[in-house]
């Protein structure tokens, strides 16, 4: 059964209309999207390691705390610098791959 379309749903598709916007809401998505899947596979990669959240904060040099909010929080927005350690940590790099779209590379060597 279909949930039924709150005022918020209608406002925002509403919203959705105008071009600038969804251009806006898209690109925010993604971000969010990314870190979100970036931070899922570095949970994944703690768990085939076999190490609790709370040794690899030790090893990162953090309050346990700040692991589990980060792993288990919908809105988690780590730094650059934490993902850093954590993938350091867990035997893992950071790489810079060109997107798929056309001209996103070109875009990115001319900057």
């Amino acid at each position: 059964m279909a949930r039924r379309k709150t005022a918020f749903d209608r406002y925002f598709d509403n919203r959705m209309k105008d071009r600038a916007f969804a251009a806006a809401y898209s690109e925010a998505r993604a971000v969010i999207d990314s870190t979100d899947a970036l931070i899922r596979a570095l949970d994944k990669a703690r768990l085939l390691a076999g190490v609790s959240k709370a040794e690899l904060a030790r090893q990162i040099e953090t309050r346990p705390e700040v692991l589990r909010r980060l792993f288990t929080a919908a809105d988690s927005n780590p730094t650059l610098s934490t993902i850093l350690k954590l993938a350091g940590a867990l035997g893992y790099r950071l790489e810079l791959v060109p997107e798929r779209r056309a001209g996103a590379h070109e875009d990115a060597a001319s900057a």
